[in-house]
């Protein structure tokens, strides 16, 4: 058998086939005895190994006792919040951690978010994430950053303002200046208008239509606090009241739900990403549904701020395309001693503890093909198929295992191996 290095050395010149106890391709069932055939970037076929492995001219390296499965796909993260990590106790109320980062932040230089983003994109790629939505405060890093991570990133620039610090234009033409420059062949870029609360119409008006003349992503933060609810409905609340006294114009209070004022704005659609959506309506439920809006959970961080019961069956039961992301460490809970990463695994194993109705195939698929759709790469990634990028990740099976998708949803730790755009981004051991 060759080298992982010898391997590598010769995938870009000839087709290979991957051999795994189990290949998971998340489109079908569970393949015992699989293989997965690469060609360039591409996957070209997937199916038992004693029917590919005829296939003249691949090259052949058997896995072993390993599931081999799509690359995880995190929808939400902040990247550059990485070592913020335990530097934030819960909260009593939603403001006061909004307070206490934007104190931790303005202590924060450059160098310092850098540092933070590149242990962030480690944590994601040795825990199977291959695809990650990324939320970024910092986009003049970018440039240098993409080339750091052989990850596949769509980063989604923030956007605040309060229409009296920094004129909306000039919010909105940086933005644009950034998404013109930002070129690789893995990563693009999208637009991040960062809350309704933080925001105002006109800047989401302006990220909307910028959005659509771009034809990239928009990712907002919604609905995720009930004093936001509370703010946008009432004009009622220490949201409402802390920035009323900050100077923000508040006459978009006072009649309506977050979600209902982003649709006034332009700000729903098949191209945004509804992030948190924790409290709802049920107008908002069909809203979003209505209009093709993805909306982005993030199980540790929904249990760090307490919120309310996500509702997932009601959303399920919409329509509405749900997935997956991470947040950021700023908002997960760390004991003194305990160590928390940046791990999709790890959400999907809280999400399963809360919610035991759904099944592991269910929760999965949250991670791979329903991100996958939010992010406008469905059929690329998240899934093992013909046309597919070879985005492809192998967790170590259990002799005794029954179920499969269950193996998988337990897995803990780094994964075996990790391919992207059919290079090694983590090869196996030789």
């Amino acid at each position: 058998m060759a080298s992982a290095r010898g391997f590598l050395s010769t995938m870009a010149r000839s087709p290979f086939m991957l051999r795994a106890r189990v290949v998971l391709p998340m489109t079908g069932p569970p393949i015992a005895d699989g293989a997965v055939i690469i060609r360039g970037r591409r996957i070209v076929a997937v199916g038992r190994w004693r029917e590919l492995r005829g296939n003249t001219g691949a090259r052949v390296r058997d896995l072993g006792e390993v599931v081999l499965l799509p690359g995880l796909v995190n929808a939400h993260c902040h990247l550059d919040y990485t070592h913020m990590a335990g530097h934030l106790p819960p909260p009593k109320v939603f403001t006061d951690w909004l307070k206490a980062i934007t104190e931790l932040k303005a202590g924060w230089r450059g160098e310092d978010y850098e540092a933070s983003w590149r242990e962030g994109a480690r944590m994601l790629l040795h825990h199977g994430t291959t695809t990650v939505a990324d939320i970024e405060v910092v986009p003049e890093l970018l440039r240098r950053l993409w080339r750091q991570t052989p990850l596949r990133i769509l980063s989604f620039i923030e956007l605040i303002g309060l229409g009296r610090r920094r004129p909306i234009q000039e919010v909105l033409d940086e933005a644009m200046q950034h998404l013109a420059i930002l070129k690789h062949p893995r990563c693009r870029a999208g637009l991040s208008p960062h809350a309704p609360y933080s925001t105002v119409p006109d800047l989401l008006r302006g990220a909307a239509e910028a959005a659509g003349r771009r034809r990239c992503r928009l990712a907002i933060h919604a609905a995720e606090s009930a004093l936001e609810h509370l703010m946008f409905r009432s004009a009622q609340g220490e949201m409402y009241r802390w920035l009323q006294r900050s100077g923000r114009d508040m006459s978009d209070c006072g009649n309506q739900s977050p979600v209902q004022h982003l649709h006034q704005c332009g700000c729903l659609g098949p191209n945004v990403l509804a992030v948190h959506a924790n409290y709802l309506e049920p107008v908002d439920v069909k809203l979003l549904a209505r209009t093709g809006t993805h909306v982005v959970h993030c199980p540790r961080s929904h249990a760090y701020f307490r919120h309310d019961p996500f509702p997932l069956r009601r959303l399920q039961r919409a329509g509405v395309n749900v997935c997956l992301g991470t947040d950021s460490l700023a908002s997960v809970y760390r004991s003194r001693r305990q160590v928390v990463e940046l791990n999709l695994f790890d959400e999907m194993r809280a999400l399963a503890a809360r919610e035991s109705w759904l099944s592991p195939r269910a929760v999965l698929r949250m991670a791979t093909i329903n991100g996958a759709r939010a992010l406008g790469l469905a059929g690329l990634v998240g899934q093992i198929s013909p046309g597919a990028h070879a985005d492809l990740i192998a967790v170590p099976l259990k002799t005794a295992c029954r179920d499969v998708w269950e193996a998988v949803l337990r897995h803990s730790g780094p994964v075996c191996a990790s391919l992207i755009d059919g290079q090694w981004a983590i090869p196996l051991p030789s």
